[in-house]
């Protein structure tokens, strides 16, 4: 766990590269932040003038790759069943799962004007390292790491600054384009001094350097020895002044004035700033230490409170960590463990100073309690950005493995049977983890994601895999996203959007309403489905990640009677510079056989039959009897059937759009007990019925129950297999504790088949016979009163495969309170 160059964490880089690729990635993340803002000719003098060392680098990613593409049909060639292999079935249900998809997971990060245009993008953020330190009122910023820490502007006209400047050409190309605009505003404490005025480490000054600004500024260097060690001691003042809450505040007031409010056009959202766990890093030169958890709690307060007092309206996103390590760790932390090594990565010292609590969860409980004592709430997004870690994926890397390992590494963002190919080396589920963090510490607060990239979206894989995180965006309930950075108009990364924004040229979308929609394989086939609210279409996109043709089963139930036919819009490399529109696919009743080609898109239309099936009405309000520790029991009126006949009630805690019922009895019943709760905390209940045909009730009112306080001894866990494929197994375990607080603990159970553990995660796992025993990972160590942490594990069985039992924390037995079994 060292730090690599120009101060930027060892553990970002793709460990299972060489040292080579390694650096190149590194640069490439590095010319991440060269501001996408300037001229199209500024861009391409300074990428053309910046070290031959970047191009040698890139050339390690790219050289020895072989061909770059599976060979495809040429556009329009018919497709011929008989020549393909056979596909998983697909199925699509148009009366279940439904949610609202938020259009603004469509969005990028500086996107082109006529590609935004085109596609009535919804969201543009303005990010990246380069606006940390942003000055509003100079047009100025300061890149950090990412240039030489050099004061540097735009080149706009200053007579009238703030006015004309580079971020109000943003905010006026989203306004034409009818963008809405996420702005980055600065949390570090500094901004930008002055124009082209200073840098953070001058030669001059500090000595010799590692690396200079050669052909620019030969002065300026990227704050290392020659030896590569650290130069320390530099004085902030030198690039950037001070900029707390007030000159936040100021630039929220001047875009009110000059746009309108939030909810009178203006701008919408704020980041409150980029990657602060990587500031000591990336921003160095003025905080050469990472932000704590202390720090960036009160930062965010501070900022976030004067972004609301500009404009109660706009909405707010944090805290903006750089990946899955920043929803465990502070930024100090990273920082402290990166130079101490690996025993600190499981002790990490500020997260001992807060009970052991990870990150996220923290940060996320803070920023209720903020609203709790205040009676305001200040975060509206819990925001994390997400990049691949996967040898050669997030950049341009395109080999044959490399291609087949970007197309299933988007499984990491929800499939819990998916282990991370990388140094995580562990199921991520990065959204519904996401969603499980915001659901029991901050309930209300929405999912973003406002950095992303999959890599090669010049590339047909590389926008087969856009395609793919779009979808499983809208299918996940995430409610904003923007892509690092934007494709050309003419890459497929470019198609993947129009695939789900404007298929046909004519503003034609993919739903807005997510439907259930299932592959038997989403490796080789994955699939997405939603309803269009303006004509009860229901859309369907297949996606064949593979280099051969499939030919699937599709069966589609539609909420009402299915049409004759399906339009279909493709795209892929078979035609990769349009977007085709074959014949129409017949629908025999909503169960058809359709050939996918290698490497392709296929988008189906279904239009609204005739006739327009009812749910049933909501039930009634839910009261609540026999709260414990652990439990209540609801009760509930019955609704009314619509259409067809009631099936079951589903009682949830979150949103039912985007969260799993805890508990679902049949129609006959009109009362649950709910189990597997956390003691002395407030839940808000929900119930829902469902029909025969599977369409969804509108939920019932709301009711708020505070469950009993813990009792002196005991623990719960919930045992759920995920996914069985008959000789094997995924399993997760999640450990409640109900006893005083525990630093350290042992689970022990035991197995009731032939069954044993093939691999585990998140503890340290043994197994004797039957009886499996695991330790805590470090890092999950301290469970609070009420606590809980999950672990995992791949598992192989003769047999039956029934749940294990036994269960004993620190040689406490446990009380199952729920098994799910695949």
């Amino acid at each position: 766990m060292s730090i690599a160059r120009n101060g930027v964490p060892g553990w970002l880089r793709v460990t299972a590269g060489t040292p080579a690729e390694n650096d190149a990635f590194l640069e490439l993340r590095a010319l991440r932040a060269v501001p996408p803002a300037l001229s199209a000719a500024e861009k391409e003098t300074m990428r053309t003038t910046h070290k031959a060392a970047v191009v040698a680098a890139v050339a390690v990613l790219l050289a020895g790759s072989g061909a770059a593409q599976a060979v495809g049909t040429a556009p329009g060639r018919a497709v011929s069943a008989a020549a393909a292999t056979a596909g998983p079935a697909i199925t699509v249900d148009a009366t279940s799962g439904r949610h609202a998809i938020d259009p603004h997971i469509y969005g990028m990060n500086f996107p082109d004007e006529a590609l935004a245009k085109e596609l009535h993008l919804p969201i543009g953020r303005w990010g990246g390292n380069a606006t940390s330190r942003y000055n509003y009122k100079l047009d100025a910023y300061n890149a950090g790491s990412d240039w030489y820490f050099e004061d540097l502007h735009y080149n706009n006209d200053t007579a009238a600054l703030p006015a004309g400047s580079q971020a109000d050409k943003f905010v006026e190309q989203n306004r034409r384009t009818g963008t809405d605009t996420l702005m980055t505003v600065p949390m570090t404490g500094w901004t930008a001094a002055g124009r082209d005025s200073g840098c953070g480490f001058s030669v001059a000054k500090y000595g010799p350097q590692q690396e200079t600004d050669a052909q620019w500024r030969p002065d300026c260097g990227n704050g290392r020895k020659p030896d590569g060690t650290l130069i320390t001691g530099n004085a902030p003042a030198e690039t950037s002044t001070p900029a707390g809450p007030g000159f936040v505040k100021g630039w929220v007031q001047y875009l009110d004035s000059t746009y309108g409010t939030a909810n009178t056009g203006g701008v919408r959202f704020y980041n409150l700033d980029n990657e602060p766990d990587l500031w000591f890093g990336t921003h160095r030169d003025v905080h050469p230490t990472g932000p704590g958890y202390d720090e960036l709690r009160d930062s965010t307060y501070a900022v976030a409170a004067a972004v609301k007092d500009a404009d109660p309206a706009a909405q707010t996103l944090g805290p903006v960590g750089w990946g899955f390590n920043s929803l465990i760790y502070s930024g100090l932390d990273q920082q402290v463990c990166a130079e101490q090594g690996d025993s600190c990565w499981s002790n990490p010292p500020d997260a001992a100073a807060h009970g052991g609590v990870q990150f996220a969860p923290w940060y996320l409980q803070k920023m209720k309690e903020y609203e709790q004592a205040r009676g305001r709430r200040i975060l509206d997004y819990f925001d994390e950005h997400i990049y691949p870690q996967q040898s050669g994926v997030s950049g341009s890397a395109d080999d044959a493995a490399t291609q087949a390992l970007r197309l299933r590494s988007t499984r990491q963002l929800w499939d819990p049977s998916y282990v991370d190919e990388s140094w995580i080396n562990q199921p991520i589920q990065f959204v519904p983890r996401m969603r499980s963090l915001v659901d029991q510490n901050y309930p209300g607060t929405k999912l973003a994601i406002s950095e992303y990239n999959w890599g090669a979206l010049d590339h047909i894989d590389g926008g087969l895999a856009q395609a793919d995180v779009l979808g499983i965006f809208g299918r996940q309930g995430l409610d904003l996203a923007t892509l690092w950075s934007p494709p050309k108009a003419t890459d497929p990364g470019a198609y993947a959007f129009r695939m789900f924004l404007n298929y046909d040229g004519q503003g034609g979308t993919f739903g807005n309403t997510s439907v259930k929609a299932a592959s038997a394989d989403q490796d080789k086939l994955s699939v997405y489905a939603a309803e269009r609210s303006s004509d009860h279409a229901t859309t369907v996109m297949v996606i064949n990640k593979t280099t051969g043709d499939l030919t699937a089963p599709v069966s589609v139930t539609g909420g009402t009677a299915l049409p004759a036919a399906a339009q279909v819009y493709r795209y892929g490399q078979g035609g990769p510079t349009a977007i085709q529109h074959p014949a129409g696919q017949p629908l025999n009743g909503g169960s058809f056989t359709a050939t996918f080609p290698a490497y392709s898109i296929t988008e189906y239309v279904i239009p609204a039959g005739s006739a327009q099936a009812t749910p049933p009405s909501a039930p009634g309000t839910p009261t609540a009897s026999a709260t414990g520790p652990d439990r209540v029991t609801l009760t509930w009126p019955a609704a009314t059937a619509g259409t067809s006949p009631l099936a079951d009630y589903r009682v949830y805690a979150g949103d039912p759009a985007s969260t799993a019922p805890l508990a679902t009895v049949p129609a006959s019943a009109t009362t649950a007990t709910v189990t597997g709760l956390t003691p002395a905390t407030v839940y808000t209940f929900r119930v829902v019925a469902t029909d025969t045909g599977g369409r969804i009730s509108p939920p019932s009112a709301t009711l708020q129950v505070t469950t009993g306080p813990a009792t002196t001894s005991g623990c719960t866990v919930a045992y759920q297999v995920g996914n069985d494929w008959g000789t094997g197994f995924t399993a997760s375990v999640k450990i409640t504790n109900l006893a005083p607080p525990v630093t350290g603990w042992n689970l022990g159970f035991t197995f009731a088949g032939n069954q044993t553990v093939t691999q585990g995660w998140n503890g340290t796992w043994s197994q004797t016979g039957a009886t499996v025993t695991v330790k805590d990972a470090g890092w999950n160590a301290s469970l609070l009163t009420g606590g809980s942490t999950t672990i995992g594990f791949n598992g192989a069985y003769s047999g039956a495969n029934p749940a294990p039992g036994g269960f004993t924390l620190n040689g406490t037995t446990c009380t199952t309170v729920g098994t799910a079994l695949h």
